[in-house]
């Protein structure tokens, strides 16, 4: 939340209440909340209100589909469910959704299989089993699906041969008798190798002899010793692996296949492509190991939630889901009202946590004032947004100090608070207490105990507002770091108002290199990277000064009413190294206005400082005061 520490309630409100009329918001529309998220293989990319609105949108992305995100329930996709193989080898440009889009294309080639990726194995193949030979040379073309094909094209040649490529065995050809015994009478120049040396001998001066020759020798080939090329092999081709280790090996591809079909873990690879598989085309993992192989999307995503950083990564290693850690994104509401509340969340991408201000500390004696709405909780939960309500002490110290005092008053509390967040379903209770006496320091921190042990008996969890403050002097504040972050479940660094309305000199809202300090700060507490959260402002603070440069007032300006600004006076701009920001400066009726702009782009900057130092995720002050579009970056962030 804000940290106004110097400020008291009444100037708070004050403020609040002039940002809120700035940032008036229309009644919220119940199907303008986002439920619906985008995502291009593992990575999201935007949110819509209707699954018809997020569908369309996913259609212009290839691997894309679309989850409910209350459940991450899998609504609709674009994957390819069958690929196009020729000669074991594939691309992008051959992946395909229906079998009849496959079927067309394949129909035009040869040497091409379907392979349906939710299945073992093919579902088409149209592979070539005869090659025409003249004397030792072939073509591509002379490729053919049947003998008699094969006989047609060899009509228009002399000298030819046709090879059955199933049984390696030469077996037609339209040389005479005479022709033969002509081819034998020439010079030997074919030689038989084995394992790459020569078998000995005369060689052979008909192909046809040192064919059959060779037949007897395993693992042979012939060689034409004019030309050096390699014209037969007797080495199977077709190579079929179990779990990755060669078991047998065949000529023909139609033989390996049905030899590797009476196994499972089965490949079938040819000069090192995998031709033919049974080994699922999904897998799913964790971190690097392996868990299990699916075949089908679903089966792979039921057995996946159930794991912790899980993924499901394809036979290419493309990861197409995961419930990896992403950032935590809360947003506080700075309001109780139902329509703002909605609205707020609606506005929306990737908001994890809502807080709305539905509860004070109304007196000394623990009085609750309590303006929650459960029907506001239910509604959320149900589009998957966690509700943790704050809780706040006026920013009052006299009145916390006495609380602090009155153990009978905090048990009283507690137990208010803790009954209403359990009897309205919240998640749970996020903390602001601030503009605390150092003095109560102890006080304080056993009060945060006390609130943290009732709340995880009813299944509650707690996170809590800290300033970012000074490691210089945090240590004289009423906030022990290292004891409260033991105590609850996430810490929100308000790493904002740097400075502030009280400051005596202009300044950035949060410079990105005093965030960035106080991520440190907080580290050196040794408080768990997992436990923090970075507090980001929404807003700016405008400076006015006078012609001799003396500082006058100032006020806040929400994010998106910037851009406005700028468009309506002439406004000189320059970067600040300082802030890490860029600074506008404009002369209006004699008076100079200075401010250091908040933008999507130091928003998004100041999540990578989250990610950075792989803290738990960032809070915004406030909902409301940003422009809708930031939030599509802020989901691709996640």
């Amino acid at each position: 939340m804000n940290n106004r520490i110097k400020l008291g309630l009444a100037l708070l409100l004050t403020v609040q209440a002039g940002l809120t009329a700035a940032s008036a918001y229309a009644a919220p529309d119940a199907d303008r909340m986002t439920k619906f998220r985008v995502y291009q293989n593992e990575k999201a990319l935007r949110e819509f209100a209707t699954e018809s609105q997020a569908v369309a949108y996913a259609k212009s992305f290839r691997y894309s589909r679309v989850e409910k995100i209350a459940d991450r329930q899998w609504v609709w996709d674009n994957f390819p469910r069958y690929e196009l193989y020729q000669n074991g080898a594939t691309s992008d440009k051959w992946e395909y959704r229906t079998y009849a889009e496959a079927l067309r294309i394949a129909k035009t080639m040869t040497n091409v299989h379907i392979r349906d990726l939710e299945q073992p194995g093919w579902v088409y193949s149209r592979y070539a089993r005869y090659r025409v030979y003249q004397g030792d040379r072939t073509l591509p073309k002379w490729s053919f699906l049947t003998i008699a094909e094969a006989k047609k094209e060899a009509k228009f040649y002399g000298n030819i041969h046709i090879m059955d490529t199933v049984t390696n065995q030469w077996i037609w050809d339209n040389l005479t008798a005479a022709q033969k015994e002509g081819e034998r009478r020439k010079t030997a120049i074919y030689q038989i190798n084995a394992d790459g040396m020569p078998t000995g001998g005369d060689g052979y001066s008909f192909l046809l002899d040192a064919i059959r020759a060779a037949a007897s020798v395993p693992n042979s080939e012939v060689m034409n010793t004019v030309t050096g090329q390699i014209v037969h092999s007797n080495v199977p081709a077709y190579q079929v692996t179990q779990n990755g280790n060669d078991v047998r090996r065949f000529f023909g591809l139609d033989n390996a296949i049905a030899y590797a079909k009476t196994l499972t873990g089965a490949e079938i690879v040819k000069n090192g492509l995998v031709w033919w598989t049974n080994i699922p085309y999904l897998q799913v993992m964790q971190g690097d190991k392996l868990v299990r192989y699916f075949h089908t999307k679903k089966g792979a995503l039921a057995f996946a939630k159930g794991y912790d950083s899980a993924r499901i990564v394809t036979e290419r290693g493309t990861t197409i889901w995961d419930n990896l850690r992403e950032l935590l994104y809360l947003g506080w509401n700075g309001t109780s009202k139902r329509d703002t509340i909605l609205s707020h969340v609606a506005n929306t991408q990737g908001l994890d946590i809502d807080s709305p201000t539905w509860f004070e500390l109304a007196d000394a004696t623990g009085k609750l004032t309590d303006t929650s709405d459960a029907s506001v909780v239910a509604e959320l939960q149900a589009k998957g947004t966690q509700v943790m309500p704050l809780v706040h002490n006026q920013f009052d110290s006299k009145l916390t100090s006495a609380f602090l005092a009155d153990a009978a008053a905090q048990k009283s509390f507690i137990d208010a608070l803790v009954g209403k967040l359990a009897e309205i379903g919240a998640n749970g209770v996020n903390l602001d207490f601030e503009a605390m006496a150092g003095a109560d320091r102890d006080r304080y921190t056993a009060f945060v105990s006390d609130l943290a042990a009732a709340a995880r008996l009813r299944g509650l969890s707690i996170s809590i507002d800290l300033p970012r403050g000074d490691i210089k002097w945090n240590s004289r504040t009423a906030y022990d770091h290292e004891k409260l972050a033991a105590l609850v479940d996430h810490v929100v660094i308000m790493a904002y108002d740097q400075y502030w309305k009280g400051s005596d000199a202009p300044g950035s809202v949060s410079g990105l290199e005093w965030a960035e300090q106080g991520i440190l700060d907080f580290l050196s507490y040794g408080i768990p990277r997992t436990k923090l959260m970075l507090g980001v402002p929404f807003y700016v603070r405008e400076w006015k000064l006078d012609g001799t440069g003396k500082l006058l007032e100032n006020r806040a300006i929400l994010m998106k009413d910037v851009p406005a600004l700028l468009a309506s006076v002439k406004a000189k701009a320059e970067f600040d190294s300082r802030f890490g920001q860029t600074k506008y400066t404009y002369v209006k009726d004699g008076f100079q206005y200075i401010f250091w702009a908040e933008t999507p782009q130091t928003t998004l900057a100041r999540i990578d400082l989250a990610k950075k130092y792989d803290l738990a995720g960032v809070a915004a002050w406030r909902l409301g005061y940003e422009p809708a579009e930031l939030w599509t970056s802020m989901l691709q962030k996640k």
